[in-house]
């Protein structure tokens, strides 16, 4: 599994925009230059931020970005959705099927079980952990996410 590089600086840019807290928003050329990427890929990222409802554009000369909402109620599951997508979709099966119409294994697939699991982990987790989670320092950031690993740890056993 990989986090992609759109999925890292999406969520970089997020964050930058929740941490700015202006009225006016920062600018594609403003966020281009603060994370390092090009005014291009930066436009690329805040477009598909934009059609997600995850950021607005505010007008004017000194017109940008801003988030939709506060930053305690966007996900980081939000976020890696609209960015890459899930990790599993069960469409996946379907487009994996080797040179047949159909998976051999459509019927009884261990694998797929696998798979379904990894992606109900995952999201139990990111959808615990919002932008606002994000914006202290990196030993806080640990603390909080250790505390939802240790619940959602405590949730996977009860439920298995």
């Amino acid at each position: 599994m990989k986090i992609s590089a759109q999925d890292e600086y999406g969520l970089r840019i997020l964050l930058r925009l929740a941490e700015n807290g202006n009225e006016e928003g920062l600018s594609i050329a403003q966020l281009s230059e603060v994370e390092g990427l090009s005014a291009s890929y930066a436009a690329k990222l805040t477009r598909i931020l934009r059609m997600a409802g995850l950021i607005q554009s505010t007008r004017g000369q000194k017109g940008g970005y801003i988030l939709s909402k506060p930053a305690d109620e966007i996900s980081v599951k939000e976020v890696l959705y609209a960015l890459d997508g899930t990790l599993y979709d069960p469409s996946f099966c379907d487009a994996h099927s080797g040179s047949v119409k159909f998976c051999t294994n459509s019927v009884d697939c261990s694998v797929r079980s696998l798979w379904k699991i990894v992606q109900i982990s995952v999201d139990r987790v990111l959808e615990q952990v919002t932008l606002a989670d994000l914006l202290s320092t990196e030993i806080d950031s640990t603390n909080a996410l250790q505390q939802i690993l240790e619940e959602t740890t405590a949730y996977l056993y009860k439920t298995t």
